[in-house]
């Protein structure tokens, strides 16, 4: 007999609503199931002590689980809340508030830094906030002689400058690419003076409680949060406490803890134009060039890359003292994904993100 195999559309048809709902749950369950194990095949193989995962379109959250420790010392598992240092993906954050000011006409990309801070040592060639934030603006990053070995408590961003702010640019803004944290430090000052607020209360205020992101917050180290995890490193085949560090002097560039949760529902704001407006935010997923016409492939902050499909994905990962986050985005099809650990020098990055990614994407 010869077997006749229907579309999943045409079986839909016949079947009771009871029976579709099923269908789709087990469909879902399959996908997460194939994925946990996924997930935790890599906290085991690469010996990370504790990972955190979620995925989300825009209609809501899809998967949300916890893998291993979120503290050793004393077993506590990784849980949906638990906090993770975010690393570079915080200047995710920040583009948030670049494209909330811009939209409410307080912010001009394209003026001079000292048109909000007129303190900040001309150079010899304007800096403008678009520049800062697709770093192209000539700002350096880390250097072996800055001050940070030492953990110091910065008192407000314009104190963080002073790490760099007397130094020149390495090139004339446009002409070239160069990651740098510190270009989102200098960004932070921008927005605390076009916003008339401090950073930290503006981040917290306009776009973290809107966006309903309610576990995350800047990493103070000698402050007692909750569902923080412990930092760990791996040192001659054993877990190690990482070293120390205060975050205070990057907190836009660097410095916020979040779970996989927020950012999957920072990433559906966006999707679903909660906060900014479509325009504001085809914006920051616009890719910027520089003056010889190449393509950075970086917005405002939002790394823009295809697949092998052809289909738009946005990203950035975080790698810090303790902890490695990465965030996926499809804005076509709406999938999210966002992971953390809390160790240095995990191997997770865009490759792993899409695998967790392709599960959904089938369904």
């Amino acid at each position: 007999m010869q077997k006749v195999f229907y579309p999943v559309t045409a079986i839909l048809h016949f079947c009771s609503m009871k029976t579709i709902f099923t269908f789709i749950l087990l469909c879902c369950a399959a996908a997460v199931l194939g994925q946990a194990r996924f997930v935790d095949s890599l906290r085991q193989k690469q010996h990370i002590p504790g990972i955190s995962v979620c995925v989300g379109n825009r209609e809501g959250i899809l998967w949300a689980q916890g893998f291993g420790y979120a503290d050793l010392e004393n077993s506590i598992p990784v849980t949906p809340d638990t906090k993770f240092r975010l690393g570079s993906v915080s200047k995710l954050l920040t583009s948030l508030a670049v494209g909330l000011l811009y939209q409410q006409g307080k912010l001009a990309l394209d003026s001079p830094v000292q048109h909000y801070l007129p303190e900040f040592p001309q150079k010899r060639y304007p800096i403008t906030s678009r520049q800062l934030a697709g770093h192209t603006a000539g700002i350096r990053h880390y250097r072996g002689s800055d001050p940070l070995s030492v953990p110091k408590r910065y008192l407000s961003v314009t104190e963080g400058l002073t790490i760099f702010k007397d130094d020149s640019l390495l090139f004339k803004p446009g002409s070239s690419y160069n990651y740098s944290t510190y270009g989102f430090n200098l960004l932070s000052a921008v927005i605390e003076s076009a916003a008339g607020k401090d950073f930290l209360s503006y981040m917290r205020d306009s776009i973290f409680t809107p966006l309903g992101m309610k576990g995350t917050i800047a990493d103070y180290s000698d402050s007692i949060i909750p569902n923080r995890v412990r930092f760990y490193e791996r040192r001659k085949g054993k877990w190690v406490n990482a070293a120390l560090v205060d975050n205070s002097y990057k907190w836009a560039g660097g410095g916020f803890l979040s779970t996989p949760k927020d950012l999957v529902n920072m990433a559906r704001g966006l999707l679903n134009h909660n906060l900014l407006r479509k325009e504001t935010v085809d914006l920051l997923f616009t890719p910027q060039y520089l003056s010889n016409g190449d393509n950075t492939h970086v917005g405002i902050a939002w790394r823009i890359d295809e697949d092998k499909q052809g289909r738009r994905m946005l990203h950035h990962g975080g790698l810090i003292d303790g902890g490695r986050t990465f965030v996926l985005v499809y804005p076509e099809s709406g999938i999210i994904v966002a992971i953390t650990a809390n160790m240095s020098g995990v191997n997770i990055n865009l490759d792993e993100a899409a695998i967790i990614a392709g599960y959904f994407l089938k369904q």
